[in-house]
């Protein structure tokens, strides 16, 4: 499936539940399932003292956190294809330019 028909499945359910909100609401939404997949990176390396490991809801959360992603999308009318490939090139000339990725000096 690509991320025009994903953007268009999570778009038809949130629209069939009546869940759709504000951009703003979305990216609260969004920042606190970040949070939540945090939480997993603590238990999944015992709070920094192991390597990390998944967690039985690490899969979950990742879920949480890219519907979230695809709704902001949604809400503002954003095609993730085109961000995505946008990214992916202004990162591949930075690579290309410095040899890492990083955007400061």
């Amino acid at each position: 499936m690509d991320l025009s028909n994903i953007q268009d499945r999570i778009n038809k359910f949130t629209t069939d539940k009546g869940i759709n909100s504000s951009v703003p609401v979305r990216i609260i939404d969004l920042a606190s399932e970040v949070g939540e997949l945090s939480k997993e990176v603590l238990k999944g390396t015992n709070y920094g003292n192991e390597q990390f490991r998944k967690t039985e809801e690490w899969e979950s959360e990742i879920g949480d956190v890219l519907f979230s992603l695809i709704c902001i999308a949604n809400e503002a009318d954003t095609n993730l294809e085109e961000c995505l490939n946008y990214v992916l090139n202004k990162y591949e000339r930075r690579f290309d330019n410095k040899g890492d990725l990083g955007s400061g000096q």
